[in-house]
């Protein structure tokens, strides 16, 4: 199969069926996509370096060896996207005002990753590296850590997480005073104001 490049390119208001420019293989750099609907598409194999995504809806789509270096996403719903299916070579990833919920990033490292005013509920993070990865403003509901690497995380303004020290390393992470009870909720200890 012939790779394909796109280059320097804006994409607007793509729908997600009939995409004549989206193929397995097909590299985009430097590109913006803006309000497109990839909803449920198949984006196996497709490569994105330095690529926007604004206002685009993202969720379930398949993402099986898909390369994201250096991608941003900007207010996009990202649910149920299985981020750990991903090409995870020089994976690197931000987002924010974006709704990842249910998705998961289970055994990627994504050091210095942001997270800004997302909703993270119910995103699977086990076993993923998240040194120095931004959490603020975050809401983080029944999200799972588990053997997870939190080393200078800030939550210092994030919502309803739940971490066991324990199991996850969380040496140097920024919290509030606000966020103690979900650092000590697994030693059932009651918290007074």
């Amino acid at each position: 199969m012939t790779e394909k490049y796109v280059q320097d390119q804006h994409f607007e208001n793509v729908e997600n069926v009939g995409l004549p420019w989206q193929s397995p293989d097909t590299h985009y750099e430097n590109c913006t996509f803006s309000g497109c609907n990839f909803q449920k598409t198949d984006l196996s194999n497709v490569k994105f370096f330095d690529c926007r995504f604004e206002h685009c809806d993202l969720s379930l789509a398949k993402i099986t060896e898909t390369i994201f270096q250096q991608a941003v996403f900007r207010d996009c719903k990202l649910s149920g996207l299985l981020f750990d299916s991903c090409n995870a070579f020089a994976l690197e990833m931000h987002f924010w005002d974006c709704k990842l919920d249910h998705s998961s990033f289970y055994g990627l490292k994504l050091d210095k990753t942001t997270f800004r005013d997302c909703s993270l509920k119910d995103v699977d993070f086990s076993s993923a590296q998240l040194k120095e990865a931004v959490f603020s403003g975050s809401d983080l509901l029944d999200a799972k850590f588990d053997q997870t690497n939190l080393e200078k995380a800030d939550f210092s303004t994030a919502v309803n997480y739940a971490i066991d020290p324990q199991h996850n390393k969380v040496s140097g992470a920024i919290f509030s005073l606000e966020g103690l009870p979900g650092l000590l909720g697994a030693y059932k200890i009651k918290i007074v104001p």
